[in-house]
């Protein structure tokens, strides 16, 4: 059995690996992934990151996004997010975007990683799950960069606070707000 064989076999389909985690299975491991690149085994994903795509009956799967960027990371300390989910809360957004927001406390900046790309933001506080309230708080804080009309939002926000239990939104806009974001509903909450 060859080297890429034996490296083949330790790989599991649908996971993400980093060239240093397979560099402890294999001798020559740059030989030996470009081998696995080149004859399909294995895509590379960006410089050092690469996939084992699970097969089904449409073809090869690409990776799931959170063990993309947890392998990417090497920490499970993130959220993964989209503008999309701001649609949801009911404010007057309906712009789609077709980007990826990762917040974490490692690494800062956009990333492509095959098709798919990831805007990567340092943040010292978010939670593990998002709640209606850090969205309604993120919403507001990146209302800048959004394609949508601010001053319709900002309104649509006020009535919508109105309906929130108060003291979780409190808690969210001390936690997450940025100091525009603390002014625009410290006469709202």
């Amino acid at each position: 059995m060859g080297a890429v064989d034996k490296l083949r076999k330790k790989l599991k389909e649908g996971e993400v690996y980093r060239r240093s985690d397979l560099a402890t299975w294999s001798s020559s491991v740059d030989r030996d992934l470009n081998d696995l690149v080149t004859e399909g085994a294995l895509q590379k994903l960006s410089q050092g990151l690469f996939y084992y795509p699970r097969q089904t009956v449409f073809g090869k799967t690409p990776p799931d996004e959170k063990v993309l960027v947890r392998s990417f990371l090497k920490d499970d300390n993130f959220l993964l997010t989209s503008p999309n989910v701001f649609n949801s809360l009911g404010v007057g957004t309906t712009q789609l975007y077709n980007t990826k927001v990762v917040y974490n406390h490692k690494r800062h900046g956009k990333f492509k990683f095959g098709n798919q790309e990831f805007d990567f933001r340092v943040k010292h506080h978010f939670p593990k799950k998002p709640t209606t309230e850090f969205l309604l708080v993120d919403l507001v804080n990146n209302l800048d960069t959004l394609a949508e009309d601010k001053a319709s939002v900002l309104k649509n926000v006020a009535d919508k606070v109105t309906s929130m239990d108060k003291k979780a939104l409190k808690r969210s806009v001390a936690q997450y707000g940025s100091v525009k974001t603390k002014k625009i509903f410290a006469p709202l909450i």
